[in-house]
């Protein structure tokens, strides 16, 4: 390889080499030749120029692969670019004469299509210097365009969108002719025609005036048809160039409208054309005007998948501030699109439309928004909400009858209701405690309108209400136990409505479910409230048939709910609950045999729906209490449990007697018996297998239903790895909520709150926005196949060969459609077993079992479905495992090499291939090594057969898991797969993602299984290595997002085992490109990597990143790329983001991370970031310390900008406000000027918290680098000796303005990080002596600065947590001795002082927003505040007392010691804390008390006070614990010191005082727990005996621990 890398192509080491291995030199010497021509000196080029051009136009005829040609087509436009031009036209020449060659055979292609991407090279390059001749290129490509075929037809297209960009405006007289020509093919058969005509077009709208004007209409009928049957590439593009063409129409570049007079479009006119796609789909809607409105045909849906994806494209490229500015009309519009009859044709379809508008509205307002922005968005949304409402209560009192179209309006407004409110929580919740100006004004309203929805008739509306209040109490948690209140109350006066007794207890329901994300939780008694209002439910049901079936449901839910709590609040209610659920179920046989016979169908629903409620209620339970379930209450439990079982076998009867409408309740009590043995171990319930099984495998069956429903767990079950076989790739885009619509299994993607509303109270699944359980039927089938898997390990072996039999029986009966919809639920079940056969590590059974079973895979292996090819496969590997027999696996292995051998059609092929992949996958290397040779040559014979990419694409998806699960034993195998890995990426067309996507995979695993070898110099390794290089190189440059992802995943691993051999120089570049992909999975791997590199050579990756900035401005300055919309669009998403590395400012790549974190949603890409970051950070803060301080001001200082709301700090900041007037007046105008450089949007809450996290870890930092960073003088003498030091202590006013920032801030999360790092630089600063004066410290002129950043702490709506941390803050800094002004000191001594009077007022008095242990928590940390204030004064005392000489010496000395000024009197400290110690002291030994009883023994806990302690109750004891660990050590210090001062002796009527006052306020309990005598008749000896013991006994039990 090193002989390619030269300035001219060394044909004597060509010539020498064997015909296979030329393509791969020759791309090696391109590659070469790449980076050396923009480095090399011109006049050597110039010398050997002509040579060059010779052998580049040679390899043109040769035949070159596609990524070949592209480089060479890079290359010769470099060379004419860097050097003389004037034989370019001749090269031009040649490369037309080519193209028109009518030679049309397979072989020549090649070369035609190496020269027309030479063409589209040129042009792209030199532009206007070839003006002259481009009139004849593009007729020219144009006429082969006509002819060509589907490859030839998307490189001429794409050589077009070059031509046009390098032209320009110059192409003007072309443009109509390629406009013509190219959009016929946007319906191409094939997609990447469809994909590069897209392409093309976006490229001529830029200066193609016409495209959107005159052809507007046509433009979007275009891209409706082209999205008719697309894929998701297709997708993509055709919305890209869509949104655009639209976003252009309504806002054109100025250029382009000073050239000609042009008529724009209207807002109205463009969002009519977009919904002309939404709602009537594609090719129907151009026949006329009457046919058109018919609600007739269903939508094509992916035409509304990707109309809605335009609309993003749409909104981003006008903007941010354009939707600030529109965004009323935008709203409208958008929700009107859902109430549209053509949008909700059937529930599943009014389902899909809700997913896209909501999928619209939070792409756009969650991210191109700022905070300001957002508050007044969900204003908006409000006010619609309202509106809709309104028009909704007109119709349901319009009593007359007036309103004929009424029933039809609230069914549209339920949907609308459903968008506008999901919308307005998933703001609420991003904003977190931001929105509190939205609950704090009154004139917005938002409580009242969202409430008010929890009464529409529709459920749909009413669960989407009460879910948008979880959002809010989540996002603002002293909203919660109020909230929850005020709807206990409402529900109470509003009994007799059964939409307020639905929709209240929604909102109750989902009010419980969000306390697990409030840390600080709510009061026990709601828990007693929630019981007794369900209870009364229940009770109430049966007296009134019109409510009877909604407050059964509620009672149910609402305990369900209740249990989401946990043990520490169920366990109260436990004998309660385990009743009521006795009660629902008959007792006997005997009365369910009785009870078939009566009923009507009315009382049947109420019994059922009640049944189900009460097993769901089971079901919370046993997910949520596992603690709580001991023998003795799953042996209670499983009494109404069996009898539900029992009951199943009735319904049908009943089903029969009293109609079709019982089915939905049936399904329902079915669906929630599965869920819950499902969480119960099997061994409880193997009496009634047989019964049991006989329902499941009827369900999956599909026995007794009509339809061909399929399960939604087939994706799940099979390996994530082969994602690529089963597109399931697409859950981990941007788009996936959407996309997940076109997924070809029942109703999948159409998750929706009404299906099961339990699901408001339950957690959400990981990466979900909104909970979105499947429709009933689904979901039924998903139950029985999960719970089939738990069963099945259990079952004997007898009844398994009975169903797998019956299975095999099933399918064979089913015919067409519903024979695939059977198949599909029997494999997912069996995949379900052998996975939980696995799981328990038990055996399939004996031969007839396995025998049984492989007929049932090995059939499935040939069906048409890849889906099921895919999952016999999985079954095939998982069965391998189970039965791991080496004569069981040849078997498998040799049926399907024979099969291989024989086989000629497509779909054997794919099959039997991938179960020799599954076969190794799930045996490992050792268990199937004797097929190894076998397996790899016949996958490698398949991989080359180029008439079908599907064959390729799964034989090379099997060879990479051959390759992973092989190890080093595949190690001889190694080079014949990675030349032909080298071989099919050099010749296999780019349009076949799929094959190039398992090369990438093919790729990886083989650097894994060479891994460190790669270091070494031997001559093969050499190779291996070069040859993986430039593997990577081919697919990092591929078009598709996938491939390049596999790329970097390669580069990644090669950099784990070899870094010194991948060049940063040119990946970290590439990767910060990445960084703004649309793609999600690009975004992940580059971070990904990023997060690699950064953790070994982080200085290097912000250097070459660096690069980058300045390659941006010097192009910049050009003017050759300056993006079309400088609105911010172009930093915020890559609609724009053409020229590379546009995305990197002054601030770096660290800057840019930063700007991610508030764009990005995904956990996993978050995280990554933060590791990167916090990589970086350690690494490289301490010698950038400016740079990334100023990063950290840069986000912080977002939060001083939020105007909207008013700042917390109170009005006493003026002394804060003249000591940094100047800081001041430069910060705020830093922000306002430089807006073209920075993000659109400020940082979000989540980011300044991250920032003040930050900020913390580089005080560390430094703190461990150099003493120089905590010490003024020594940091002055470094910083004259050397300007570049860099050192903390210079930065200090930063560092506490940072701080003050954070701790006054609106997000309880910042304030705490902000407090944090305050107490921090407290810590770290406070001995810092300020050398200009001696005898001061530093920190000194900072007193007001603290003062005023923790009073806003103090104030009343403060949440417990935030309030103890602030404690911990003050005492810090009364007891680091910086306070030097006595009236600072007072101020900070006030506010412990006022919140002593807190904790003085006992334990019920506070009005009560969190759970008892916050108020715990609160007390116990200004208890331990004081303590340490307290342990400080003392010895300030000891120490003033020791040394008594010096005050008056120095009364004597000059007036310059400035020793005396201001200084404090060394008792005034104690003379503070004096007042307040008889209070002190009682309470500190009453919380000592407290905790000497909760460090008792569990087997004491009976002796624990049945009322609680001080300062605990008895129902949140364990959490209570935590807290007096915490503070115990301080208190029991001050309790020692106070005694000692005192010396015992403090009077008795004070002591007896004290503890009268402990009882008042709690039991009365006695400091001596043996004696029963009253506590004022002690004499003080006993007294202090008692307190000595309470001391001792706390010390020595601590000291054992």
């Amino acid at each position: 390889m090193e002989l390619a890398h030269s300035l001219l192509l060394n044909e004597d080491a060509l010539a020498q080499i064997t015909e296979a291995k030329r393509p791969v030199f020759i791309f090696e010497w391109l590659r070469f030749l790449d980076k050396v021509l923009v480095a090399a000196n011109k006049t050597d080029v110039k010398e050997k120029q002509k040579k060059l051009v010779e052998q580049l136009t040679g390899l043109i005829s040769s035949s070159p692969g596609p990524p070949t040609r592209k480089l060479l087509a890079k290359n010769l436009a470099a060379l004419y670019s860097i050097g003389d031009t004037f034989t370019v036209f001749q090269t031009l020449d040649k490369c037309n004469d080519i193209i028109r060659n009518k030679d049309d055979t397979a072989a020549y292609l090649p070369t035609k299509l190496a020269a027309v991407a030479c063409v589209g090279a040129f042009y792209e390059k030199m532009g206007r210097m070839l003006g002259s001749a481009f009139p004849e290129t593009v007729n020219n490509l144009l006429k082969s365009l006509k002819s060509a075929e589907s490859q030839g037809r998307s490189e001429i297209l794409m050589s077009l969108q070059k031509v046009l960009n390098g032209l320009g405006g110059a192409a003007a007289s072309c443009h109509r002719d390629i406009y013509k020509n190219a959009r016929s093919l946007l319906t191409d058969r094939s997609m990447a025609v469809r994909c590069a005509v897209a392409k093309c077009l976006l490229e001529l709208q830029n200066e193609a005036v016409f495209m959107w004007t005159a052809e507007l209409e046509n433009i979007a009928t275009l891209c409706f048809k082209a999205l008719e049957n697309s894929n998701y590439g297709v997708r993509v593009a055709v919305s890209k160039l869509l949104g655009t063409v639209m976003a252009t129409a309504l806002m054109p570049k100025q250029a382009t409208v000073m050239r000609q007079n042009v008529k724009r479009a209207t807002f109205d006119e463009v969002l009519e054309l977009m919904a002309t796609g939404f709602l009537r789909g594609g090719s129907g809607f151009l026949k006329s005007g009457g046919e058109m409105l018919k609600v007739g045909g269903s939508v094509n849906r992916e035409v509304r998948v990707g109309v809605t994806q335009a609309y993003v494209v749409f909104v981003t490229t006008l903007g941010g501030q354009w939707l600030e500015r529109s965004f009323a009309t935008f709203l409208s519009h958008v929700l009107d699109l859902v109430s549209h009859p053509r949008a909700t044709q059937t529930h599943v379809e009014a389902v899909y439309s809700r997913r896209c508008v909501s999928f619209i509205l939070r792409a756009t307002v969650g991210s191109l928004l700022g905070e300001k922005a957002q508050i007044a968005a969900a204003k908006e949304i409000c006010q619609a909400i309202g509106k809709q409402m309104k028009a909704v209560e007109a119709v349901v009192n319009d009593t007359s009858g007036e309103n004929k179209s009424g029933a039809a309006d609230i069914a549209a407004s339920q949907h609308v209701m459903v968008c506008a409110l999901q919308e307005l929580g998933s703001l609420v919740q991003s904003l977190n405690a931001t929105a509190s100006p939205l609950i704090q004004e009154a004139s917005i309203g938002l409580l009242e309108t969202v409430t008010s929805v929890l009464l529409h008739p529709s459920m749909a509306a009413r669960l989407a209400a009460a879910w948008c209040l979880r959002c809010v109490a989540v996002a603002l948690p002293f909203q919660l136990a109020p909230f929850l209140d005020r709807c206990a109350e409402r529900l109470n006066n509003l009994k007799t409505s059964p939409e307020a007794v639905s929709g209240y207890s929604f909102a109750m329901a989902a009010l419980l479910g969000g306390v697990h994300q409030c840390p600080l939780g709510i009061p026990h008694a709601k828990g007693k409230m929630v019981v007794s209002i369900a209870e009364d439910l229940l009770r109430t049901a049966a007296q009134n048939s019109r409510l009877s079936l909604q407050r059964t449901q509620a009672g149910w839910l609402l305990l369900g709910a209740l249990m989401t709590l946990g043990p520490s609040v169920v366990r109260y209610h436990l004998p309660k609950m385990l009743l009521l659920w006795r009660n629902v179920f008959p007792r006997s046989l005997k009365e369910l045999e009785a009870e078939k016979a009566r009923g009507d169908s009315f009382t049947w629903q109420v019994t059922l729906e009640g049944r189900a409620g009460a097993l769901c209620a089971m079901r919370s339970f046993v997910a949520h209490c596992p603690e709580l379930l001991t023998e003795d209450v799953i042996r209670k439990l499983m009494t109404p449990i069996e009898c539900a079982m029992t009951m199943m076998s009735h319904i049908p009867s009943v089903i029969k007697a009293h109609g079709a409408h019982l089915k939905a309740s049936a399904a329902m009590v079915r669906l929630r018996l599965y869920d819950i043995l499902a969480l119960l171990p099997p061994k409880t319930y193997e009496g009634s297998f047989n019964a049991l099984l006989r329902e499941l495998v009827a369900e999956f069956t599909l026995t007794d239903n009509s339809a061909n429903t399929t399960t939604s767990l087939l994706r799940s079950l099979c390996h994530y790895d082969d994602s690529v076989l089963l597109g399931s790739w697409l859950q981990e885009t941007d788009h996936k909520s959407i996309e997940d619509q076109l997924q070809p299994n029942s109703a999948s993607g159409s998750g929706a709150l009404e299906h099961d509303p339990s699901s408001i109270y339950l957690r959400i699944p990981a990466g979900e926005a909104v909970p979105g359980p499947l429709p009933l039927g689904v979901s039924v089938i998903d139950a029985s196949v999960a719970l089939f898997g738990v069963v099945f390990p259990h079952v004997s072996f007898k009844h398994r060969l009975q169903m797998l039999d019956h299975f095999a029986e099933c399918v064979k009966q089913a015919k067409g459609v519903r024979q695939q919809a059977v198949q599909l639920n029997i494999f997912t079940a069996v995949l379900s077993a052998l996975k939980g056969l696995a799981e328990n590590k038990s055996t399939l059974g004996p031969e007839e079992v396995r025998k049984s079973a492989l007929t049932l895979v090995m059939g499935a292996l040939d069906n048409p479905n890849p889906i099921l090819r895919c999952a016999a496969g999985e079954a095939l590997g998982r069965m391998a495992q189970v039965v791991g027999e080496a004569t069981f696996i040849a078997r498998m292995a040799q049926y399907s090499f024979d099969k291989l051998k024989s086989a000629r059609d497509v779909v054997s092929r794919t099959g039997h291939s991938l179960a020799l992949g599954c076969l190794h996958r799930y045996v490992g290397g050792i268990g199937s090594g004797q097929h190894l040779k076998t397996s790899v040559s016949i996958l490698l014979a398949l991989a080359q057969d180029g008439t079908s990419s599907e064959v390729q694409t799964w034989s090379l998806h099997s060879l990479a898991l051959i390759v992973d699960s092989s190890g080093p034993m595949y190690r001889g195998y190694v080079e014949p797969t990675l030349s032909l890995v080298l071989t099919l990426l050099l010749t296999v067309p780019p349009s076949h993602t799929e094959v190039h996507q398992c090369l990438g995979r093919c790729l990886g695993a083989i650097i894994t299984t060479v891994g460190p070898e790669l270091q070494g110099n031997g001559a093969t390794i050499s190779t291996i290595r070069s040859s993986c290089l430039v593997g990577c190189a081919i697919t990092q440059d591929h078009s598709d997002s996938l491939v390049q992802a596999a790329a970097i995943s390669c580069l990644q691993q090669l950099h784990m085992f070899a870094p010194r051999h991948v060049n940063l120089s040119s990946l970290v570049p590439s990767l910060c490109v990445h960084l703004c992909s649309s793609h999600l999975l690009l975004r992940r791997a580059a971070v990904a990597c990023l997060r690699q590199l950064a953790q070994r050579e982080a200085a290097e990756v912000c250097e070459y990143a660096m690069s980058l900035a300045k390659n941006a401005g010097d192009k910049e300055s050009s003017g050759a790329n300056v993006s079309p919309f400088a609105t911010g669009a172009s930093s915020r998403s890559d609609v724009h983001c053409r020229h590379q590395g546009v995305n990197i400012t002054e601030t770096g790549l660290e800057g840019l991370l930063f700007g991610m974190l508030d764009r990005e949603t995904d956990r996993k890409l978050c995280s990554d970031i933060h590791d990167t970051l916090g990589h970086m950070l350690s690494s490289l803060a301490v010698e950038k310390l400016s740079h990334w301080l100023m990063l950290c001001k840069d986000v912080l200082a977002a939060s001083s900008d939020m105007s909207t709301a008013t700042p917390l700090s109170s009005g006493n900041d003026e002394e804060f406000e003249k000591k940094d007037e100047m800081d001041d007046d430069t910060m705020f105008t830093t922000l306002g000027e430089e807006d073209k450089s920075k993000p659109f949007v400020a940082p979000r809450w989540a980011t300044r918290v991250f920032a003040a996290d930050c900020l913390c870890r580089i005080i560390n930092l430094c703190e461990n680098a150099d003493q120089a960073h905590f010490d003024l003088a020594m940091a002055r003498s470094a910083k004259l000796r050397n300007p570049t030091n860099d050192l903390l202590v210079l930065h200090l006013s930063d560092l506490i303005r940072m701080a003050f920032m954070a701790a006054t801030d609106h997000s309880n999360q910042l304030r705490m990080a902000g407090l944090q790092a305050l107490e921090d630089i407290i810590k770290k600063f406070a001995s810092v002596p300020e050398p200009e004066f001696p005898g001061h410290v530093i920190l000194e002129q900072y007193q007001a600065n603290v003062g005023a950043a923790l009073r806003p702490a103090f104030s009343q709506d403060t949440p417990s947590d935030i309030i103890a941390k602030a404690c911990q803050v003050c005492s810090t800094w009364i007891g680091s001795g910086v306070v030097s002004d006595l009236n600072d000191l007072r101020r900070v001594h006030n506010l412990l002082v006022s919140s002593l009077d807190k904790v003085q007022a006992g334990k019920g008095s506070s009005s009560q927003l969190y759970r008892e242990s916050a108020t715990t928590m609160e007390k116990l940390a200004v208890l331990k505040a004081w303590a340490e204030v307290y342990v400080v004064a003392m010895n300030i005392k000891k120490e003033a007392e020791s040394k008594p000489k010096r005050a008056i010496k120095n009364t004597d000395d000059d007036d310059d010691d400035y020793s005396t000024i201001n200084e404090l009197p060394p008792d005034s400290l104690i003379t503070l804390v004096q007042p307040e110690l008889p209070t002190l002291s009682r309470l500190w030994l009453a919380a000592l008390k407290d905790y000497a009883l909760l460090t008792l023994p569990a087997e004491f806990a009976s002796q624990l006070p049945p009322d609680g302690g001080a300062f605990y109750t008895p129902e949140t004891i364990d959490t209570a614990r935590l807290h007096y660990r915490n503070s115990w050590a301080p208190i029991l210090h001050a309790v020692a010191l106070w005694l000692n001062s005192t010396g015992f002796t403090c009077s008795e009527s004070a002591e007896a005082a004290a503890i009268a006052g402990l009882q008042k306020r709690s039991t009365p309990i006695n400091l001596n727990q043996a004696s029963g005598a009253t506590p004022s008749a002690k004499s003080l000896p006993e007294i202090n005996k008692d307190r000595m013991h309470l001391i001792l006994g706390v010390f020595r039990r601590k000291m054992k621990t």
